[in-house]
C-alpha cells in the first residue's frame, strides 16, 4: 500500500493538481501540457522562485514562468553571467572569476587577470559563449556546507570566490550550479541548459575596471559588461535604442550646439551659455504663466540659512550629507538643498484664516545638493539646480480637490512639451522617516483617496516616500522608449507642525494646515536635459533658441537680408542674420546641422519681389513666400502652446 504523502499544487488560474509524491517543475509543466513543457524555464513556489528541476515536498501555490514572461529576463541574464564566466575560464585558464548578476538590461562578470580585456577579446568570448549554448549543457544545482565549500574554491585556485562563502554564516548551506565543467556560487534559478539562452539574444557591450567588493583599498578587477533579451528582436530593438541614445546624449549635443559647459572649478554647476539660457527661460516663462493661471503665487527665498531651522525641519538629521555648510558670525549656516522650510517662513508671517486657504506659494528655487563626484552626469545629475517648486497649503479636505486640480496641470504640461505617455507611482512611507505610524496612515489614506479620485491609473512604489511624508512620482516615457521621473505630488502632516505653521479655522481654534509639496519638472536642470535628449536637439519652433536664420545667395542682397532680419526681431522673433560670403548651399548645411528650425534665403529675385525662400529642417521641400506672410506664418508657430488661440 502506497503512504506516501499527496502534494496538491495551486495554479494561478485557482485550479489545482495533486500529485502522489514530490514533484518537480518539469514534471508539473509536462503534466499540464507538452507546449508549457517546452516552454518553461522556471517555476515560482509561494513567492519564490526555484529551478525546475528542484522538488517541491508539500502542498504549494505555483506558477510556471516561461521565456516569454517578464519575470524570464532576470533568469536569463544570469545564466548569460555564467555563460561568460564559463567562456572566460576556457580560453582564459589563469583567470579568477569573482562576481557576477544580473542588471538592469543585462549583466556583467568581475575577474582577476594580470592582462587587461581587450574589445578584440570580447569577440572572441562571444564566440565561445554561443559555443557554450550550442552545447546545451545541463545546469545542475547542488548543496555543500560552507567549510567544504571553501576548501573546493581554494584548491580549485578561486582565492575570490573562497573568500566571498568564507563570510557566509556558518551552517548556511553554500549553493552551488553547474554547467559543463564550470561550477560557480549562485543562489539561482537558473535555466534548464544553457542551449535555452539563445545565442542571438545576447551581446557583450564592454570591459570596464571594479574594485573587488567596490571598496578602493582592493584590488582593481576587470568588469565584462554584457546585454541579454528572451528574443533577437527584442536585443535588436535595444540595440537600437542605445544607439538612439547616444545620438542623442545631451552631453554631446549641448557642447555642438553651445547650450552649456562643465568645468572642474565648478563641478555639477552648470555654464549657461546664450543659446542654453535663452531655452532656459522659455521654459521657466511658460511654467510662470501656467502656474499663475492656476491660483499659484511666486515667492523667493533666501539660498543660505541657519542651521537651526533645517534642525527644525528635520533635514539637518535625514538629508545632512547632502548639505553645503559654511560660518558666518559664530553661527552654522547651510545652502537649502530645497525650498519647502523656508516657504513656511512665508506662510507664518501675520494671520491666516481658513479662509485664505488653499494657498499656493511657487518658487524658482535655486538650491544646492552635494552628490558624489562620480554620481555626476551632465545636466541628469548636478549639484546645483532650480526646482519649479512650490508648496500648497491646504486642510485636510482640500487634499483631495488640490491633487485632481494639481494632476490635470501636471498632463497639460506635459502634454506641452510633447510627452503623452504619463506613469504614476505611489510611494509609502520609507524605514527612515519622521512622525508616527498614525500620522503616516492618515496621510497614506487621504493620497491614496485623492489619487483615486482623480482617475489615473498608479503603481506602488514601496519605501520609497519622503522622510515626512507619502508621494506621487510622475515619470515620462521619452521618444525612444526611456523612462524619466520628473514630477512629485507629497502630503506632509509632520513640516508643519515642526515649524510651528498654523491657521485659524472656522471654530476659531488654531490648527496646522496639511502641506502639499509640488514640482512639475522637478529641477530645471536635468528637464532641460530630458528635452534635449527627447527632441535630439531639433527643438519645436516654441523652444528654439535661434528660430530663423536670413541669409542671401550673394553679397548682393544683404541690405535685403537685413531688412529682414530687422523685421523678424521687430516681431519679436528670435532671428539670426549671415552675411558671409560663402557658398549658399554650406550655409544651408552649417545651420541645418545647427538645428535651426527655419531658414529664410534671399536671391536677387526674392529682393526684387519682397519675398523669402523658406527652408525647414527635416524637410527637402521650399517654398518662396511674400515677406509678411512668411513672418506672420513664423511668428503664430512660434506662440508657446499656451499662448496660442484657443489654449
Amino acid at each position: 500500500m502506497n503512504s506516501q504523502k499527496k502534494i496538491a499544487l495551486t495554479l494561478p488560474d485557482g485550479s489545482s493538481r495533486t500529485f502522489d509524491g514530490p514533484v518537480t517543475g518539469s514534471i508539473l509543466a509536462a503534466d499540464i501540457g507538452p507546449g508549457l513543457f517546452k516552454a518553461a524555464i522556471a517555476i515560482v513556489v509561494d513567492g519564490e522562485q526555484w529551478d525546475l528541476s528542484r522538488e517541491i515536498t508539500q502542498d504549494s501555490a505555483v506558477a510556471i514562468i516561461t521565456k516569454n514572461d517578464e519575470a524570464a529576463l532576470e533568469i536569463l541574464r544570469h545564466d548569460a553571467a555564467h555563460i561568460l564566466a564559463e567562456a572566460v575560464k576556457e580560453l582564459y585558464p589563469d583567470t579568477q572569476v569573482t562576481i557576477g548578476p544580473s542588471i538592469e538590461n543585462g549583466f556583467y562578470y568581475d575577474f582577476a587577470r594580470e592582462t587587461p580585456f581587450t574589445t578584440d577579446d570580447l569577440v572572441i568570448i562571444e564566440k565561445r559563449m554561443s559555443e557554450i549554448i550550442d552545447r546545451d549543457e545541463e545546469i545542475i544545482r547542488s548543496e555543500m556546507d560552507r567549510d567544504a565549500a571553501v576548501k573546493f574554491f581554494s584548491d580549485m585556485g578561486e582565492a575570490y570566490k573562497a573568500e566571498l562563502i568564507a563570510a557566509i554564516p556558518e551552517g548556511q548551506a553554500i549553493t552551488l550550479y553547474k554547467q559543463g565543467d564550470f561550477i560557480d556560487l549562485c543562489r539561482g534559478p537558473h535555466l534548464p541548459s544553457t542551449g535555452k539562452l539563445g545565442k542571438d539574444c545576447f551581446k557583450l557591450m564592454k570591459v570596464a575596471g571594479a574594485y573587488w567588493r567596490g571598496d578602493s583599498n582592493n584590488e582593481m578587477l576587470q568588469r565584462i559588461y554584457g546585454t541579454a533579451w528572451r528574443t533577437k528582436k527584442e536585443l535588436k530593438a535595444y540595440l537600437h535604442r542605445l544607439e538612439e541614445a547616444e545620438k542623442r546624449d545631451h552631453r554631446k549635443l549641448g557642447k555642438e550646439m553651445k547650450l552649456f559647459h562643465f568645468q572642474e572649478e565648478a563641478a555639477g554647476m552648470p555654464f549657461w551659455h546664450p543659446a542654453g539660457w535663452t531655452i532656459y527661460q522659455q521654459v521657466e516663462a511658460y511654467i510662470r504663466r501656467k502656474q499663475q493661471k492656476y491660483g499659484y503665487q511666486e515667492i523667493k527665498t533666501p539660498q543660505l540659512v541657519d542651521r537651526s531651522l533645517w534642525e527644525k525641519s528635520g533635514h539637518w538629521e535625514k538629508f545632512r550629507e547632502h548639505m553645503y555648510t559654511t560660518e558666518a558670525d559664530g553661527r552654522a549656516l547651510a545652502f537649502k538643498p530645497m525650498n519647502c522650510p523656508c516657504h513656511v517662513q512665508v506662510f507664518n508671517q501675520g494671520i491666516v484664516s481658513y479662509r485664505d486657504l488653499p494657498l499656493r506659494l511657487a518658487e524658482f528655487g535655486s538650491c544646492h545638493r552635494y552628490e558624489p563626484s562620480g554620481a555626476l552626469h551632465g545636466l541628469m545629475r548636478v549639484r546645483s539646480f532650480v526646482q519649479d517648486d512650490a508648496h500648497i497649503f491646504c486642510t485636510r479636505d482640500q487634499i483631495t480637490s488640490e491633487t485632481e486640480v494639481f494632476c490635470k496641470m501636471l498632463l497639460e504640461i506635459y502634454k506641452d512639451f510633447g510627452f503623452e505617455e504619463v506613469k504614476v507611482k505611489f510611494s509609502d512611507r520609507p524605514e527612515v522617516r519622521a512622525g508616527d505610524d498614525a500620522t503616516w496612515d492618515e496621510s497614506e489614506d487621504a493620497l491614496r483617496d485623492a489619487i483615486s479620485r482623480t482617475g489615473l491609473d498608479y503603481s506602488m512604489n514601496p519605501g520609497e516616500g519622503a522622510f515626512y511624508g507619502p508621494k506621487l512620482e510622475f515619470v515620462l516615457t521619452d521618444a525612444i522608449g526611456r523612462d524619466w521621473q520628473c514630477g512629485t505630488l507629497q502630503v506632509d502632516f509632520i513640516t508643519p507642525k515642526r515649524l510651528n505653521a498654523q491657521y485659524v479655522g472656522s471654530d476659531n481654534d488654531k490648527h496646522h494646515p496639511v502641506m502639499l509639496h509640488r514640482a512639475i519638472l522637478g529641477s530645471f536642470e536635468r528637464f532641460l536635459g530630458i528635452l534635449i535628449e527627447e527632441h535630439a536637439g531639433r527643438f519645436p519652433l516654441w523652444l528654439a533658441p535661434t528660430q530663423v536664420v536670413v541669409t542671401g545667395i550673394t553679397s548682393d542682397q544683404d541690405d535685403h537680408v537685413c531688412k529682414v532680419y530687422d523685421q523678424l526681431i521687430a516681431q519679436g522673433i528670435r532671428a539670426e542674420k549671415d552675411l558671409r560670403s560663402e557658398k549658399i548651399n554650406y550655409k544651408i548645411r552649417e545651420h541645418s546641422h545647427a538645428k535651426v528650425p527655419a531658414i529664410y534665403v534671399v536671391g536677387a529675385r526674392e529682393a526684387t519681389e519682397n519675398t523669402v525662400t523658406v527652408r525647414r529642417l527635416g524637410s527637402k521641400q521650399q517654398e518662396t513666400l511674400d515677406l509678411d506672410v512668411a513672418i506672420n506664418k513664423l511668428k503664430a508657430e512660434s506662440l508657446a502652446p499656451d499662448q496660442r488661440t484657443g489654449q
